[in-house]
């Protein structure tokens, strides 16, 4: 292989790789806690897009438990993220880790 066909693939892989980029921005994923007392929804960019919390769990006496459950969702939404966001960029690096990428 040449340079200039090396070139050509450096360049193609990263035009691939800014377009999962921009589908993993739009992509949604789910987080929930509390059997669904709390849940959000969170880009694969990590953008958090909406939270909704069922009227039961919200009580002023025991806010801690709330905050909790929050954290629990955002966690699971992240993890859901970083799952998808590996399997889409493992596809196009060949199961390389590239730092900055994963």
């Amino acid at each position: 292989m040449n340079q200039a066909q090396m070139m050509a693939q450096v360049r193609k892989m990263q035009a691939e790789m800014q377009r999962a980029q921009e589908e993993l921005a739009e992509t949604v994923v789910s987080g929930s806690a509390g059997g669904g007392a709390v849940s959000l929804e969170m880009t694969c960019d990590y953008r958090v897009k909406a939270v909704k919390l069922a009227k039961e769990v919200i009580d002023p006496e025991d806010a801690e438990t709330l905050e909790d459950l929050i954290v629990i969702a955002v966690n699971d939404a992240v993890a859901k993220a970083q799952e998808t966001s590996n399997r889409r960029m493992s596809g196009l690096t060949g199961g390389l880790r590239i730092p900055g990428m994963m």
